[in-house]
């Protein structure tokens, strides 16, 4: 059987029902993969992790990025069974695959709880226009520590 775009659509949305069923979390999967494999997969692990960072599509980042032993997925492409949230989206930016994939969109999630809309109206706020309060303070000394970066020779660049 070839592995083609529909193949891998289809596990990542397999994975968001066997996730949702088991109880880990929302009805969410990923799926990456790289020269035609797949090298991670996820679901959603909100709820059994107790950690709301756990999407479907930022737990496959990092278990990539472990296969990989890198911090990009470069050559690679991420499958999701729906359009990423500002968090996923934030973090697939972050780690640079060249595509991404994904089954139902943001308005069929909000149809069902899962509405975003509130977090990029937020970002499109000034900070003291925001739901949650954002205090900027100590500037004056974080900022040696950013020097000290833009000075360092033997950093790695991201």
């Amino acid at each position: 059987m070839e592995k083609d775009h529909s193949y891998f659509l289809k596990r990542a949305i397999q994975l968001a029902e066997e996730g949702m069923d088991k109880g880990d979390g929302g009805p969410f999967g990923a799926v990456i993969v790289k020269d035609g494999e797949i090298i991670a997969e996820a679901s959603n692990n909100v709820t059994s992790f107790n950690d709301p960072t756990a999407h479907a599509e930022v737990v496959a980042i990092r278990k990539a990025c472990e296969e990989l032993k890198s911090f990009q997925l470069e050559g690679c492409i991420l499958y999701t069974s729906c359009e990423p949230c500002p968090m996923c989206l934030g973090a697939i930016y972050w780690a640079r695959p060249e595509k991404v994939y994904y089954a139902l969109n943001r308005q069929d999630a909000a149809k069902i709880g899962f509405d975003d809309q509130f977090v990029y109206d937020e970002i499109g706020r000034e900070m003291n226009e925001r739901k949650i309060p954002f205090i900027n303070m100590m500037r004056e000394e974080g900022l040696p520590v950013f020097q000290k970066w833009e000075a360092k020779e033997d950093r790695i660049d991201y």
